[in-house]
């Protein structure tokens, strides 16, 4: 490399924000993911024995997929090429595979092509990489924020070790902010006095675990404060950092499991969780009437006659939210999800209609027994039709002993847990008292 070569692609890196200037150059400097690049785990076992085959990385953003497709092209001593799906279409993907395939045919010299955002590929895309997967042309490594489960085509996902990332820890982010502090090279190369310990750890803790976030709005805070001297204090660190953009899709992973760990913390009388959760979804823009009608559903399944007025509570809240709307609804949501986790629980009433609907799919119909027909028309009396019908206000106790289905069933069995105690009591000393016909 000549002089004007060196110095222009320094200027280059000097360029890059300071997320990509820092990316790790090796195992050994990459950060997180544990579970499944730690000692003895899949992936560092499949590096120390040069297996590397096809792969998918999932998660979140600024977790180190695409840092870790570098080291593993890197470490591989393999030709690394990337391609972002939101900006290639087939041709340009099937010139990739060709100069690949060429590459592997004159020097043996294998490739790992990286696609970035690869939910964003369409089927036809997706099917175009399959042959080359399979014959090991290239080794795959496709980066996606969304379920490669639902959003990559099954072939492609059976061909690929899936690679799940979480989020950073707060240590981890706080332990590369640290790093970035020192490197005069890479880094920003400034005495780590001149950045207070409350700024770095509220950038490792507002970050959400996104490395790249973190070290962007750190650089910020330095290079804004640089010709003044001023220390990096919390307010600068505040100032910094853009408002949290909370990664949810309302059609994707977080709605479905934003809204699956609410329902779950009302069943499991946790009212801060469930709180927490409705929060979550309220900041990300979910619609209010979403949660209005999970909470409803939630009042009926999950505490039903343990607490009847559960469900007039979630009821209410629904309707007031109909009519009053965000922000302020969020007030009424959140009494009304508290109540219903607080509430005592109970899904029998759950269990009772599907066991019913098992019976009417899978069983014999029932008949409707000759005197619970409708006996109100000219000639039912001719069929018959109510002879026989016992009304049960008549009875001194508002019951009489008499056969409303025609055979033994036994659909409704309430908890000990609330009212359906009292209910409980009361039906099992009905049914001690009736007469069961054969069935």
């Amino acid at each position: 490399m000549g002089l004007f070569d060196r110095q222009e692609a320094e200027n280059l890196q000097r360029a890059l924000p300071l997320a990509a200037r820092m990316r790790p150059r090796s195992i050994d400097e990459f950060a997180g993911q544990e579970h499944f690049l730690g000692p003895g785990k899949l992936l560092r076992r499949m590096l120390e024995a040069d297996r590397i085959s096809s792969a998918i990385f999932y998660g979140p953003p600024g977790t180190g997929k695409t840092s870790l497709a570098q080291v593993i092209a890197r470490q591989t001593r393999r030709e690394f090429v990337m391609l972002n799906a939101a900006s290639v279409g087939v041709k340009e993907l099937r010139v990739a595979l060709d100069e690949a395939r060429d590459r592997l045919a004159a020097d043996g010299h294998r490739t790992i092509l990286f696609v970035d955002e690869m939910h964003r590929f369409n089927r036809t895309q997706q099917e175009v990489l399959l042959p080359d997967v399979e014959a090991g042309v290239v080794a795959l490594i496709g980066a996606t924020t969304a379920n490669p489960f639902f959003s990559l085509v099954s072939p492609l996902v059976s061909r690929s070790q899936v690679f799940e990332f979480q989020p950073l820890s707060k240590a981890d982010v706080r332990r590369l902010l640290e790093l970035a502090l020192v490197d005069r090279k890479r880094g920003l190369g400034c005495e780590p006095e001149r950045v207070a310990d409350e700024a770095l750890d509220f950038l490792a803790e507002v970050s959400d675990g996104d490395a790249r976030r973190a070290l962007n709005a750190l650089e910020v805070a330095v290079l804004s404060t640089a010709e003044s001297g001023h220390l990096v204090d919390l307010v600068v660190a505040q100032d910094s950092i853009q408002k949290k953009a909370i990664q949810y899709d309302a059609t994707g992973d977080e709605h479905y499991d934003a809204a699956s760990a609410f329902i779950k913390s009302m069943r499991g009388s946790d009212p801060d969780a469930a709180v927490y959760w409705m929060a979550r979804m309220l900041e990300a823009g979910e619609d209010p009437r979403f949660i209005a009608r999970r909470l409803v559903i939630a009042a009926s399944e999950d505490v039903g006659n343990a607490d009847p007025m559960a469900l007039v509570v979630a009821n209410s809240a629904a309707q007031a939210t109909e009519m009053v709307g965000m922000p302020e609804c969020r007030i009424i949501l959140s009494q009304a999800v508290i109540y219903v986790a607080m509430a005592p629980k109970s899904n029998a009433s759950y269990k009772a209609v599907e066991g019913a609907l098992a019976d009417v799919r899978e069983r014999r119909v029932l008949p409707v027994p000759t005197h619970l027909r409708d006996a109100s028309y000219p000639g039912a009396k001719r069929l018959g039709h109510g002879t026989g019908y016992e009304y049960a206000h008549d009875a001194p106790e508002g019951w009489v002993d008499q056969d409303y289905l025609g055979v033994e069933r036994e659909y409704y069995q309430p908890t000990d847990r609330g009212l359906e105690a009292e209910l409980r009591r009361r039906l099992e000393d009905f049914r001690k008292r009736k007469s069961r016909p054969d069935g």
